[in-house]
Formats: structure tokens, sequence, C-alpha cells
């Protein structure tokens, strides 16, 4: 075809056909092994992290980010809660919504240290479809029954890890998270447990300490936990004098369906699967309006873009209108936890 369209010799546009080839193969072939290599350097680095996810179906990473990031995220929180258009949020329903439209969030957790982590578990390509912060004011913080993620993820299938990265001290008087320790090895339960927030609950305190020793999982600021979705899990209330906040992140390989469109899944590392997923754009940063941060100049020329989404929705300057939706979106999920 292409002797038939250039007027030039068959057997050179052949050979120039087939080195093309050989060297896209090649170029295959090397992305192959990097990602191979430093999924095996983690894993090296790693040995008994990937060990205790594995057996206990959760794991704790410490120091999981730098003070200067820490320092980013705790101004971030606080930045949050001057917010005009969250004031009356609960702070522990700051959901995805949110992290649509905040260019820090995406920041924080697309940061290479958090990946490298997901990456022991789920693969090199990796992407998010949901984030919330869970901040538990001191003395009103509420509890969470125990239940198991996997229960009501909207995933298939489910290759998926929950990375909980802390902002704060989180301990057992801040109300912590709190485990099963190799529950995760047992069947998902069904959602609808009668103390489960919107139907969520799928174990009875009777039933989780039926399974295992129950944990409680402290971190410091920096800290993060990682567990599997099928991990029977809790939190008690902060009846402390101390705040308790920290953000989670849900991560997926790019393989794994999201099956509700409403979510804002975005591609974070790796490469994407044809035919899975419509990926949204990492949120632009806009002077003035979006907390500044440490790189924010050069974010824009970086960031992951969606055509249709940059012209959707990241060519708005409606900021009032686009804040009344996240607080309408952020309002549904408090109705329907009844808090």
């Amino acid at each position: 075809i292409l002797a038939q369209d250039s007027g030039s010799d068959p057997f050179q546009e052949r050979v120039r056909a087939i080195t093309m080839l050989l060297a896209l193969k090649r170029k295959a072939r090397t992305a192959s092994i990097l990602s191979s290599r430093r999924m095996a350097a983690a894993a090296a680095s790693c040995p008994s992290l990937l060990q205790a996810y594995e057996r206990d179906g959760y794991a704790i990473v410490r120091d999981a980010v730098d003070p200067a990031l820490l320092g980013e995220m705790q101004a971030h929180v606080d930045w949050l809660a001057s917010r005009k258009f969250l004031q009356g949020v609960p702070p522990d329903h700051w959901h995805h919504p949110i992290m649509r439209n905040d260019p820090f969030w995406v920041r924080l957790i697309s940061d290479d240290r958090l990946l490298d982590v997901a990456q022991l578990i789920i693969g090199p390509d990796i992407a998010v479809f949901s984030s919330h912060y869970f901040c538990k004011l001191p003395g009103v913080g509420r509890s969470v029954a125990w239940h198991q993620d996997g229960s009501y993820y909207p995933l298939w299938p489910m290759n998926t890890v929950s990375l909980w990265l802390a902002a704060d001290r989180s301990d057992a008087a801040n109300g912590c998270l709190q485990v099963v320790s190799g529950s995760h090895l047992t069947g998902l339960g069904l959602p609808g447990g009668p103390t489960g927030a919107a139907g969520m609950g799928t174990h009875t305190d009777s039933e989780a300490r039926q399974l295992g020793e129950i944990l409680h999982v402290e971190l410091n600021p920096g800290d993060a936990s990682i567990h599997h979705p099928n991990l029977v899990h809790s939190s008690g209330a902060n009846t402390s004098s101390r705040r308790r906040c920290g953000l989670s992140v849900r991560f997926i390989s790019t393989d794994v369906h999201c099956l509700a469109e409403e979510q804002p899944v975005m591609l974070l590392r790796g490469e994407a699967v044809p035919g899975v997923n419509c990926y949204r754009s990492w949120p632009k940063y806009r002077p003035g309006y979006d907390m500044p941060f440490a790189g924010c100049e050069s974010w824009n020329a970086r960031r992951y873009k969606d055509v249709e989404d940059e012209a959707a929705y990241f060519s708005r300057t409606d900021f009032p209108q686009m804040e009344a939706e996240i607080r309408e979106e952020l309002e549904g999920f408090v109705a329907e936890l009844n808090d």
C-alpha cells in the first residue's frame, strides 16, 4: 500500500515497514521489562509489606510521604474547612465530587510513593475511582459499622486496594481503623446489616469477633495503611479531644470496570485498557481559586487531559454554580447515610 501511494520501491517500503514494526515491538518490550523491574524492585524493598497484606488483609506503611507533602495535606484539610460552599457539610463527607475539581487532591493521590505501594498489589496500570477525606472532629466523629468494601464497590473484577493516608495521629481514642486480621480470606457478606450506614454494614460485632483477632490500626501523621476489599473493618467514634483526619484512596487496575458512570475515574499511572472506563481529566489549576501547592505552576502542562472533559467541564468559569453542584452531590451522600 505504501509503495502504491508513494510510487517508491516496494522492497524498500517493506523493509521500512518491518523496521518500524520491530522498533515498536522493542519499545513495548522495553516498557514491559521496565514495569516488571519496577514491580520487582518495589516488592524486594517491601517484602514484609506484601507478606503482611497477603496474610492479614492489611499492612502499614510508615512515613509514606515526606514532611513537606504531609504539611501541604494538612493545609489542604484546613483550606477545605474554610471553603464557604462546604460550610455545614460534615467533614467526614468530603467525597470525590470535591476531588473532581481540586488539583491538589489529585496531585496528592497521584504521588509516586503512594502509587508504588498500590502497584505492589494491583500491578503497574493504576486508576482511582473514589477518594474521601474521613475527618472525625473531637467528640463528635461518628463510628462506622463492620463492613467489607468489596460488598458494595461498583467494580468488576474486584482488583482494587484501599489506601488510608493519615493527616493526624490516628489511634483507638480518636476512632482509628479497626480490622479483623485475616478476615479477607473469608467470603463477602451481604450489605444491609442493621447497624450499617446506608445499609453497607455486613457483619455484627459478634460475627466480627468470631472471624479473628480485632486490631487497632494506629498511625502517625504521614503513615498509611492499605487493606483488601474483603477485609472486615470498622472504626469507633472519636471520643477524644483530638481530630482524626485521613484521606482514603480507592485504587483499581485499569482492567477493572467501574460500573457507576457518575464516578470520576482517573488514570494515574500506566496504560488504559481500550473499552474499559472513561477517564476524566485531572483538575485544572486556576490561580486565585485553587489552593497553591509545590509544582502548581507546571501542573496544567503535565496533568492528564481528556478532550471531551476539558470542553465540557474545565472550560467552565461559573465557579459558584460548580460549587453548588458539588454541594448537592455531597448532601446526597449525607441524606443517604442519614447523618
